[in-house]
């Protein structure tokens, strides 16, 4: 025990002396420079800021301090002995191949972490183009080759092929890049706090059905959109089952239901049902979340009533279409009829009631090649070529294409991405005002808002009363359902007045919070802001807006936030189609999906850092 007592304290380095003015005040060594004359010692420097003696016999690596001739000589007697005495020439020699090894590895190592940036970037080409995996390895990589050993030279090619782009490797690197992006979303998430999403459901190619979901979230300077998942519906697609799926994905990633303020889904009773339905299942947990009805689903809902005269007319044009563009003979014998009568077009289109475009389009070159489509009828000894010599049905034919290019011009109108809720009520409320319009101009006799319509009328000797009164009742019945299906517009269209011009203090605001309402006289009065919101988007605006004044713009920010429909699942689904298909349908389609779809892109440089950069053999 005293032998361990009587050991010497070590000091703290503020310790060493009773009086601090006695301390000697310690010195930076200054670093040791190299000699030229070490090279005889079998050592070279090293070109960091700190010169240190490297050996270029076996290329160890002395601290600076080291950088004695007495240190380098005891380290070349001790472990290079042989070395000892050798001519300038033997030293030179040495440390030229030692400096060419070096080179080598450099190189070596410089084309492998290329390789891999190189795979992962043809990689993200391939999942964008939604195109199998192996079609690198069989097509992209070879071509690739043939073309740089001719445009440039044979080493260009044989280094393009020590990029690794095999099939298994191209999908492992869109899978790291699809948890990449989908970690970068849940992070911007969470930032934003609060987060709508977009939900539908689809049985792919396999039958294996897809849930998938889209996140709508304010960023730094916009609202943003970006696909979340895609998964796999275990068992049956049932509210019970899609809430697992939904809620399993937030606990993976600690994401709060209480944060998720909006929901957009269709009218299926599996999303909707308030007991057993997925919207019940997310009350559950967030009794404060709203449920948004697709307003492109509600739109081709509201017009796919037709009163049974038109419908008539439209049952007989499927008939015609059907018996000219499914038998194959058929379609050859129309299609040269049509190319020797100088027709604009040569075939006729297929309609899918799925499809919510397909009836417009589809009546509209029927009618441009009615002509066309009598004559192969006639000669055909079709029973409903007589139709066309009715010029009663004709008219109504030409009601229906008019009526219905412009149900698809408004549809089209509420379609695309980052398009906010308050822009497609308008277009829909503008579309009710027409329908009156078109109403008040048919009780006078007027139907030039229906060119083809009036263009017939005008030039047949067919009664207007009949057809004007048929069209009047369509377009009354079709009022009746736009209204039924948007009982929404009229309260909150009105009430987010301010919304959508700040600028205009009106009535709209008088539901807002005292407070708030002093908030908005002052934007209003904020010339600055106000050539701000000309040259804005609207969600940029407000985003903008919430720097200065938080509160109103994030009351403003939470109106803008939902979905207005499901056309961004729709899309995805699309492209859903193109990526599993029947030579694909065992793959797991989420991170090619999700990789394929993302504007989000991935962060390769994160990527690349964390594996180890290797060459193709």
């Amino acid at each position: 025990m005293d032998k361990w007592l009587k050991r010497p304290v070590a000091l703290d380095p503020g310790e060493g002396s009773a009086d601090p003015k006695t301390r000697k005040k310690e010195t930076k060594r200054k670093p040791r420079q190299y000699n030229d004359n070490y090279i005889f010692f079998g050592f070279t420097s090293t070109s960091a800021d700190l010169p240190q003696p490297q050996c270029f016999f076996c290329g160890e690596i002395l601290a600076n301090s080291a950088m004695k001739p007495a240190h380098l000589q005891r380290h070349q007697s001790t472990k290079h002995s042989g070395s000892i005495g050798k001519t300038e020439a033997f030293y030179k020699r040495k440390l030229s191949e030692f400096r060419s090894g070096q080179t080598v590895m450099m190189k070596a190592t410089s084309v492998s972490s290329k390789a891999l940036e190189a795979s992962y970037a043809v990689s993200l080409l391939v999942a964008k183009s939604k195109k199998p995996h192996s079609i690198v390895e069989e097509l992209i990589l070879p071509a690739a080759s043939v073309m740089a050993e001719i445009m440039i030279d044979k080493k260009a090619a044989d280094t393009l092929k020590k990029v690794p782009l095999s099939n298994n490797t191209v999908s492992r690197r869109i899978n790291n890049m699809s948890v990449n992006i989908i970690g970068q979303v849940v992070k911007k998430i969470k930032q934003a706090g609060q987060f709508a999403l977009q939900l539908d459901e689809m049985t792919d190619v396999s039958g294996d059905a897809q849930l998938l979901a889209f996140v709508r979230y304010k960023d730094v300077s916009d609202i943003n959109e970006h696909i979340l998942f895609c998964k796999k519906l275990p068992g049956k697609t049932t509210g019970g089952e899609m809430f697992q799926v939904i809620d399993s994905f937030f606990k993976e990633h600690d994401l709060q239901w209480n944060t998720c303020s909006h929901i957009c889904t269709d009218g299926a009773t599996a999303m909707t049902g308030s007991g057993k339905g997925l919207f019940g299942h997310i009350k559950k947990v967030n009794n404060d979340i709203k449920w948004m009805h697709c307003i492109i689903h509600r739109e081709a809902l509201a017009s796919k009533r037709v009163c049974p005269d038109l419908c008539a007319v439209m049952d007989d044009a499927v008939k015609m279409i059907n018996f000219i563009q499914s038998r194959p003979l058929n379609h050859r014998l129309f299609e040269t009829l049509c190319h020797e009568n100088g027709a604009e077009h040569e075939q006729l289109l297929l309609h899918t009631d799925v499809r919510w475009l397909s009836r417009g389009k589809t009546l509209l070159r029927l009618y441009e090649l009615r002509n066309e489509v009598f004559m192969f009828l006639k000669e055909h000894l079709h029973p409903l070529a007589v139709v066309f010599e009715d010029a009663n049905w004709v008219a109504r034919l030409a009601y229906l294409v008019d009526v219905f290019t412009k149900l698809n011009e408004l549809n089209q109108s509420l379609q695309g991405k980052e398009s906010h809720i308050l822009k497609m009520y308008d277009r829909v409320k503008g579309f009710t005002k027409k329908l009156e319009l078109w109403e008040r101009k048919c009780d006078e006799g007027d139907v030039s808002c229906f060119p083809l319509l009036d263009a017939h009328l005008a030039t047949t000797d067919v009664a207007w009363g009949p057809v004007v009164k048929l069209v009047k009742a369509h377009l009354s019945k079709l009022s009746m359902y736009f209204s039924q299906y948007f009982q929404d517009i009229e309260k909150n269209s009105e009430r987010l007045d301010w919304v959508r011009d700040p600028f205009i203090v009106s009535e709209s605001s008088s539901n807002l919070h005292a407070r708030l309402q002093e908030h908005l006289m002052d934007l209003s009065s904020d010339r600055g802001l106000k050539i701000a919101f000309a040259e804005k988007t609207l969600t940029e605006f407000w985003c903008d807006v919430k720097k200065e004044y938080p509160e109103l713009g994030k009351h403003a920010l939470f109106e803008l936030l939902p979905f207005g429909s499901t056309y961004m699942c729709e899309v995805t689904f699309s492209a859903l189609t193109h990526i599993k298909t029947k030579q694909r349908n065992r793959l797991d389609v989420e991170n090619s999906l999700v990789t394929a779809v993302s504007t989000l892109p991935p962060d390769l440089s994160e990527l690349i850092k964390d594996k180890q950069a290797q060459v193709s053999h």
